[in-house]
């Protein structure tokens, strides 16, 4: 049997990890399994660009955050794409290299770790690769920071990622202390989603419980609070918001935002058409978010309606979707791989993850993968958190 792997899309506290479990799962089956993997994702299996894996020491993957592999984004109906960035020849189909690719190197299973977009084209290749009369079992593992994916209630590294993004604005909050009237603006990633800016949230204002304060210090929990919240599933008025902020940052001298990147996205987008400024896509149609720099645009806005002396941006993404699993993710992802194991004894094509409907892992039809699932903003957590907000605001 020979099993091949390859992780797509941005990096997540998942992916060493997610390869090195399912290797030690086959190595207990049958230690003759051979294994490979594509390196860079969809580019190298077009390229042919794989090594073979191999490892006596599997339990130390989960130690490295990041992938063994290396990571991509390539569409694999998107021909023109892939001819521009020499992925293929002129005259060549993605699909069918892909599927030429995987039939000469005789693999019988691949497991895909990735998104909705992974994971998709995953399916496509499936579908055209089935039709080649080849058997091969596509399993595909749910990767994504934002937890944005139908139906998966909750996607591998999401929990790392919150935790993470929590412990970076819990040391970039201490430079409210650098300047009188200082705006903080903490941008995450989340471009149609917005849980994991409200989990992190979450996570940094519970810390909060357990930090000693000395207002007789000018050390108050008012000025390490949460101000603000911005996620794309929450509608806001920028003018209300401005004057609401104000009287926090007279009474406090600070304000202190969490803003996800997708929020306010379209009065971005509008306000750079009418200036006439090229708006970058990636090969999936999405907008380039780090060519637009959404909180530097509120940074220049907050800072005028503020009369801020000082402002600081700081993204957190990198951050956070580079770190190690934690214990929640590694727990997740162990039950995630079981199950994904014994789709692949049986030869079943899916994606497996934990079901929203169900809250059990389940081998899920890669038909019904879809992208962009909205945060729910009725969670109770959720819920809490706003009234802790308006709570400290009224102080």
């Amino acid at each position: 049997m020979k099993v091949a792997f390859l992780t797509a899309g941005g990096i997540a506290p998942c992916l060493s990890s997610s390869i090195g479990m399912l290797m030690k799962k086959y190595y207990d089956y049958d230690n003759s399994i051979e294994f490979i993997g594509y390196l860079h994702g969809y580019k190298g299996l077009l390229k042919g660009d794989k090594i073979a894996l191999s490892s006596n020491n599997l339990e130390n993957i989960n130690t490295f955050g990041g992938s063994l592999l290396g990571n991509s984004r390539v569409k694999l109906t998107n021909i023109k794409d892939c001819i521009k960035n020499g992925y293929i020849a002129n005259n060549q189909k993605p699909l069918e290299v892909a599927a030429s690719q995987l039939i000469k190197d005789e693999i019988d299973i691949l497991h895909t770790i990735g998104g909705d977009d992974t994971n998709i084209t995953a399916g496509e290749l499936l579908e055209f690769i089935t039709k080649q009369d080849y058997k091969i079992a596509v399993i595909g593992l749910p990767k994504t920071i934002d937890n944005d994916i139908y139906p998966i209630k909750q996607t591998l590294g999401s929990f790392t990622a919150a935790d993470q993004t929590a412990r970076f604005f819990r040391n970039i909050v201490n430079e409210n202390t650098t300047s009188s009237r200082q705006l903080i603006i903490h941008e995450v990633m989340g471009r149609n989603c917005g849980w994991l800016t409200a989990y992190s949230a979450f996570l940094y204002n519970k810390s909060l419980d357990n930090k000693t304060f000395l207002p007789e210090l000018n050390l108050s929990k008012e000025k390490w609070d949460i101000h603000a919240i911005y996620i794309p599933e929450l509608d806001f008025d920028l003018r209300k918001e401005s004057k609401r902020l104000s009287l926090i940052m007279d009474n406090h001298d600070c304000v202190n935002i969490f803003l996800s990147e997708g929020a306010g996205l379209n009065i971005i987008i509008e306000e750079m058409k009418n200036n006439n400024e090229k708006i970058q896509y990636d090969a999936f149609g999405h907008v380039r978010l780090d060519e637009i720099n959404p909180g530097i645009w509120f940074g220049e806005y907050f800072k005028k309606s503020l009369n801020a002396d000082k402002v600081l941006v700081q993204k957190s993404g990198y951050f956070a979707r580079s770190s190690k699993p934690n214990n929640d993710d590694i727990n997740l992802i162990n039950k995630t791989v079981e199950k994904a194991f014994n789709c692949a004894l049986n030869m079943k094509s899916c994606v497996v993850g934990l079901h929203q409907d169900t809250d059990n892992i389940e081998c899920i039809d890669i038909s019904e993968i879809q992208g962009g699932k909205p945060f729910n903003i009725n969670e109770d957590w959720f819920i809490e958190l706003l009234k802790s907000i308006n709570q400290s605001i009224q102080k």
